[in-house]
């Protein structure tokens, strides 16, 4: 049973060596991603119900036991992380058949989606702090090429830029990792956790962990360190915006969570008060950026800065409510994000533009499209029964359980916020009178809306049938509230 928890990294990995020989051959690429990605979903899912049922499974590579041998760790909430990536992955590989364009299909696409996938995954179930940048780095070498594939002057631009910042962050990255090694002489992270405990946290395991916490940070974009994340994602196809705005920025937040919950949460007056504030000031640095425009994709891009506050939040607030909630809300904003962002993709493709202001009376002629993205917003502003009303809610409860009421206030008021940003494009691109005829449209959504809706779906299901999601939840904040559940599942104490 343990060797399961190695396929969803093997799956992608294989999936994408495979289609790096059938890259000019678009129709088999396209079966090839599409039925890999299917069996992907399935063991995903599998694997969330394993984890269930049997509490929390490892991998020891090479049979080496922990804290000496690389291990591989499935908890709820690695599991879950896993499941969601797997459909994100699908949905945005079934859009990009009619929206990426035959010469990027070609020049290995498909492979790179895969290798990418294969970072993420790795880097939810890894079990040790350096291979946590392995899986890292796997993931960030496939985006340097998604986000330049196509070479168009704005692309090339921006993915020097991306480029740079993530080097100079993989380099604190390994500096942070060293130095802890060399203080406390492991990189497992049970282990790490047990000999901080042990020694206290003194205060240079705390430096470690700011440097750590600021790696992430720009990893996760929080702020002031989120300053590449609009360029950068408004540069790429909509379809490999989709996948960065609903992966690789929730994979520094993941890695916030598993770090300070696990190894260093021993000093919060110091560590998890600054978290605290960093995540306020981005919440707000997201909201003045998603008024500010009219771009329908940079809208949606300031939202997933927004949302990396409120979900990051949660590292500090101390009540299951808080922490449920801000899990919750991880995995809704995954989705909702990939589905906001491939809507987007398909408003561009009718229109050729992504302003919200040269857009007009789609709802007319694209009553479907229209109705999935005023679902999409009402889910991403936390309007009941959707997804994102449930996540809020529990954060709600925990900021009030946990005294946090300057969060709270903020968390509300940006609520307000983030509807008025995308409301405002469904009224200006949906609602006023058209601004192109049927014979000025520049595309057609045919082919498109499937993924889309397979998604909203899910935020739908997330929020009707949040009695069956919530036990899965919360067994995901137990075991990241109780380090001792995962120090006996990897150690075996």
């Amino acid at each position: 049973m343990s060797n399961y928890v190695i396929l969803p990294i093997l799956i992608p990995l294989l999936t994408g060596i495979i289609l790096m020989f059938f890259s000019r051959n678009v129709t088999a690429s396209r079966i090839i991603s599409v039925v890999s990605s299917l069996l992907f979903v399935g063991v995903s899912g599998y694997l969330v119900h394993l984890v269930k049922v049997n509490g929390i499974l490892t991998h020891e590579v090479g049979e080496w036991k922990p804290p000496f041998g690389i291990v591989l760790v499935a908890d709820m909430l690695s599991a879950l992380l896993v499941l969601t990536t797997s459909i994100i992955g699908l949905c945005c590989i079934l859009f990009s058949f009619r929206s990426i364009g035959i010469e990027r299909e070609r020049f290995y696409f498909y492979s790179f989606v895969q290798f990418m996938i294969v970072g993420v995954t790795g880097a939810f179930l890894t079990g040790d702090l350096f291979n946590l940048f392995v899986f890292f780095e796997v993931m960030l070498m496939s985006s340097y090429v998604l986000i330049a594939l196509g070479g168009t002057k704005l692309q090339l631009r921006e993915s020097l830029k991306y480029i740079l910042v993530n080097v100079v962050s993989s380099a604190l990255f390994v500096i942070a990792v060293g130095f802890l090694y060399s203080v406390v002489g492991t990189l497992n992270i049970a282990d790490l956790s047990v000999r901080v405990a042990e020694a206290d946290q003194p205060g240079i395991v705390t430096a470690i962990a700011m440097l750590l916490f600021v790696v992430f940070a720009v990893k996760g974009a929080l702020f002031p360190l989120y300053f590449w994340l609009p360029g950068s994602y408004k540069a790429p196809p909509s379809v490999v915006t989709a996948l960065f705005g609903a992966l690789l920025t929730k994979v520094g937040v993941y890695a916030i969570f598993r770090v300070f919950f696990m190894i260093f949460y021993h000093d919060p007056s110091f560590t998890h008060t600054i978290i605290g504030y960093v995540c306020l000031f981005t919440i707000v640095a997201g909201c003045i950026g998603a008024i500010a425009y009219w771009d329908v994709e940079k809208i949606v891009i300031y939202n997933i800065v927004i949302a990396v506050g409120v979900i990051t939040y949660g590292v500090t607030l101390t009540t299951e409510a808080g922490v449920s909630g801000a899990l919750y809300y991880l995995i809704h904003d995954m989705i909702i994000k990939a589905a906001l962002f491939l809507l987007a993709g398909a408003m561009f493709t009718i229109t050729g533009t992504h302003s919200a202001k040269k857009m007009g009376g789609l709802i007319k002629r694209h009553p479907l499209l229209g109705w999935m993205f005023f679902i999409a917003v009402i889910s991403l502003a936390g309007i009941p029964p959707l997804s994102g009303f449930i996540g809020k809610f529990l954060l709600v409860q925990g900021a009030a359980e946990s005294h946090s009421y300057l969060f709270m206030a903020i968390l509300l008021l940006s609520s307000l916020v983030v509807l008025y940003s995308v409301i405002k494009v469904f009224i200006h691109a949906f609602w006023r009178e058209p601004k192109l005829t049927a014979q000025e449209e520049k595309g057609s959504p045919k082919g498109l809306l499937l993924p889309i809706a397979l998604l909203l779906a899910l935020s739908v299901f997330l929020g009707v049938g949040a009695e069956m999601v919530s036990p899965y939840i919360s067994d995901a904040a137990k075991t990241l509230m109780n380090p001792s559940i995962y120090i006996d599942a990897v150690l075996k104490e």
